[in-house]
């Protein structure tokens, strides 16, 4: 999807994701409360995971494994940008000093049709996991 932000090549949120205790129900709220729909599913009895189209093609990714226990910071595992180039998103972090936490790296998930899409991972300054996401899913 084309963007308008210049520096990543693209631009815009592709997903948030979220590690849930209750895979089942936070799938059913989001889909038939808010009205989400499911564009893939992937994963394995252990781990599933949900990639929910919120209604304008921004994502809420849900993965199961999540504690039951209450957790300070929510449930938000980090948040995915769209990019042209994974690569060179990636190199202008660590430039800035980002820690990188994945190298970029080309991934397709066991989902129905297989989707092909290319990775990256960073903090940012407080910490924050930030993902540089590129596929033609959107």
């Amino acid at each position: 999807m084309a963007g308008h932000n210049k520096v990543l090549g693209g631009g815009g949120f592709h997903h948030i994701a979220m590690r849930v205790h209750d895979f089942d129900a936070s799938v059913k709220f989001y889909t038939e409360v808010l009205g989400f729909t499911v564009k893939t599913t992937w994963g394995n009895p252990e781990r599933r995971l949900a990639l929910l189209d919120t209604g304008d093609g921004n994502y809420i990714e849900i993965s199961s494994g999540g504690s039951a226990e209450p957790r300070p910071e929510g449930v938000i595992l980090h948040y995915a940008l769209r990019t042209d180039n994974v690569d060179a998103a990636i190199e202008r972090a660590r430039a800035a000093g980002a820690p990188i936490t994945i190298e970029p790296k080309d991934v397709t998930f066991n989902s129905v049709p297989p989707t092909p899409v290319r990775i990256g991972f960073c903090k940012g300054p407080d910490g924050e996991l930030i993902e540089f996401f590129k596929n033609d899913l959107t």
